[in-house]
């Protein structure tokens, strides 16, 4: 396994396992520290980094294996990866200290903001400065967009117009109903991007903004012997690295959700900050290499990554929140506020203009990256 790790990842990943191992052993000390501020705050930056390295650690992981398995596999480990230690943080929220019924649907909002708004509108300015235009598989761009209007709109705006438990809370009925359907769509679309749609998710040949169905079979065949192979040691080599760098995430995770409600408490700051917290730790290492890939000239590799790890949040997050309330019998509310859905639907109409089956284009981004600033401004000035 050491050809496979680095010797300077190697040190990370044991001074990471070290941190865990004194929040473990010593929680009942360390808790008892959370009533004095600035040894508080520290904890907290101690906490954030240690999770925030091994959360590095697990996109590059995960990206070796998008390079090793080729495209739509390698970015599906890559964006399940993210969203497994997304829904990990959440639960932590909704078993930490206070109710926390809106921390699935603040994060995902804050996932839509960031990857939607900041992070493609950042590929499209710094892609559009560099290259002028960019291409990619516009008919793979609109299936994206098909999943997110229908599993978004269903999970977040649905909840606002229907009866249920009220306060944009599911009834028992509906969270299960909705959840198998979530699970059924999203696992159909999954099977069809890995199989007979795959080459809707690939980047097209320069001057294309599409790959036919003719030319899927001689295009995968091109991509199979540019990728490196991978063989079933090293498979399972990088697969256990990934996972000991996922599990200090997980027993973290509470110690993490202790501090943030602290602060939030007694600073008196907005609640959406959890879930734009859990946003940011979550998706920080993937939009840098979105970035990268757009600044590449792969921006197709930046939609799969930006706008399928969307897809995968909704698609995998929702499910598990709401299996998670009916489970622990928690309050798990998806309805959004007013300016919210505003800024949702702004957000949804904006996209499919910019991915309209055109060339990308640098505006694009600056409109989309000062749709964040209104997103953040909101925040504080609701």
């Amino acid at each position: 396994m050491k050809k496979y790790i680095s010797r300077i990842s190697i040190l990370k990943l044991i001074a990471v396992w070290i941190m865990v191992m004194i929040f473990m052993f010593f929680s009942k000390q360390i808790t008892g520290l959370y009533s004095q501020p600035i040894i508080a705050i520290a904890l907290f930056l101690i906490v954030l980094g240690t999770i925030i390295t091994a959360a590095f650690a697990v996109v590059k992981e995960a990206d070796v294996l998008a390079h090793k398995l080729g495209e739509p596999y390698g970015t599906l480990i890559l964006t399940l990866s993210i969203v497994s230690i997304e829904v990990i943080l959440i639960a932590a929220m909704m078993f930490g200290p206070t109710e926390a019924p809106t921390i699935g649907k603040d994060s995902i909002f804050s996932v839509m903001m960031i990857i939607m708004n900041l992070v493609t509108g950042l590929c499209l300015l710094l892609g559009g400065l560099k290259y002028g235009e960019q291409e990619y598989n516009a008919p793979g761009s609109l299936t994206y967009h098909g999943m997110i209007i229908m599993l978004a709109g269903i999970a977040m705006m649905l909840p606002n117009y229907i009866v249920g438990q009220g306060n944009g809370e599911f009834s028992q009925v509906q969270a299960i109903s909705i959840s198998l359907a979530v699970v059924v769509v999203y696992t159909v679309f999954l099977v069809f991007q890995m199989k007979g749609y795959r080459h809707l998710y690939m980047q097209p040949a320069v001057g294309s903004m599409e790959i036919t169905f003719k030319e899927a079979k001689a295009a995968q065949a091109i991509e199979a012997n540019a990728e490196d192979k991978i063989s079933k040691a090293e498979l399972l080599s990088r697969t256990v690295i990934l996972l000991l760098w996922i599990l200090p995430i997980v027993l973290l995770s509470h110690n993490l959700a202790s501090l943030v409600d602290f602060g939030i408490t007694s600073m008196n700051l907005p609640t959406q900050l959890g879930g734009v917290l859990i946003a940011i730790i979550v998706f920080t290492p993937e939009s840098i290499t979105a970035v990268k890939a757009a600044l590449n000239n792969e921006f197709q590799r930046a939609i799969n990554l930006c706008h399928g790890a969307f897809v995968s949040t909704v698609g995998l997050t929702v499910p598990c929140v709401l299996t998670i309330g009916l489970l622990a019998n928690k309050t798990v509310q998806f309805g959004m506020t007013g300016q919210e859905t505003i800024l949702f639907i702004i957000t949804l109409v904006l996209s499919l203009f910019t991915f309209q089956g055109k060339r990308t284009s640098p505006i694009f981004g600056v409109m989309q990256l000062m749709l964040f600033v209104i997103f953040v401004l909101l925040i504080f000035q609701p």
